[in-house]
């Protein structure tokens, strides 16, 4: 072997040193501190490995004559026969409709929209969802239960509940300033809104503000993602809902 391919191959083994030296120690550090980046395709399920710290958000309070507003007590039966009050929701996340099973314009829309919230935080043991029938003498718990299993309602913190129609009423239109009455000029006889409340894990009323600074309050529950806006050129509110929960989880 001659001289010149000697230098060649101790040239080479000179190299390979000097990287094993230089770079092997800082690939090492690197994937020992997690400092890697992977393309694995992930879901759009929000993961719970996504929650490894507690956070304050930016969402504001709803306050009421200078003190936050929070969910007033309640005691109804849900869908399963089990009396549910808002000590159920402590420690939990959860959004609040008022609806009724028979209702034929918004409510399905409603319920597809938290159908699938539900599913993007099924991970979450502390979300959930109160859905108050403002129809108590027909959706009776056997309905409430038919419904939940028609629309495909899994969450165990998603009750349905039903009870005195009085005191559902005065619930959505005092405690969460949600409108609901009776009116026998439209389909049904009942007339609601379409928004959802975000309460967070203490029971307090929470959302974000708009441009000016002030609260929201609530979020659209009828326009879907897919549809982006109405036909009156509303925007849909849902993705911004999705954020909000994932915000509060986080607290």
């Amino acid at each position: 072997m001659s001289k010149k391919a000697n230098y060649s191959y101790v040239g080479i083994a000179f190299v390979i040193l000097i990287f094993g030296i230089w770079f092997v120690p800082r690939i090492v550090n690197r994937i020992t501190n997690g400092d890697t980046v992977r393309n694995d395709n992930r879901s759009e399920q929000v993961s719970k490995t996504d929650f490894s710290k507690d956070e304050t958000s930016d969402l504001v309070f709803l306050n009421i004559n200078g003190a936050p507003k929070k969910v007033p007590a309640f005691s109804f039966t849900n869908q399963h026969g089990k009396t549910i009050t808002e000590q159920d929701y402590l420690g939990k996340v959860y959004v609040v409709e008022f609806f009724f099973t028979t209702c034929p314009t918004i409510c399905p829309k409603m319920n597809e929209n938290l159908v699938q919230i539900q599913n993007e935080f099924k991970e979450f043991e502390n979300f959930g969802v109160a859905s108050f029938s403002i129809m108590p003498e027909t959706d009776t718990p056997e309905v409430l239960k038919a419904y939940a299993e028609k629309y495909g309602i899994t969450n165990p913190n998603w009750n349905l509940m039903t009870g005195n129609q009085d005191a559902i009423f005065e619930l959505a239109n005092v405690g969460f300033n949600i409108y609901v009455g009776q009116d026998e000029t439209v389909e049904a006889g009942f007339e609601h809104s379409g928004n959802f409340a975000l309460i967070d894990k203490n029971g307090f009323i929470r959302s974000r503000t708009d441009d000016f600074g002030n609260p929201k309050i609530f979020y659209s529950g009828i326009i879907s993602e897919a549809e982006q806006v109405d036909e009156d050129g509303q925007k849909e509110e849902i993705s911004m809902l999705k954020k909000d929960i994932a915000k509060l989880l986080k607290e």
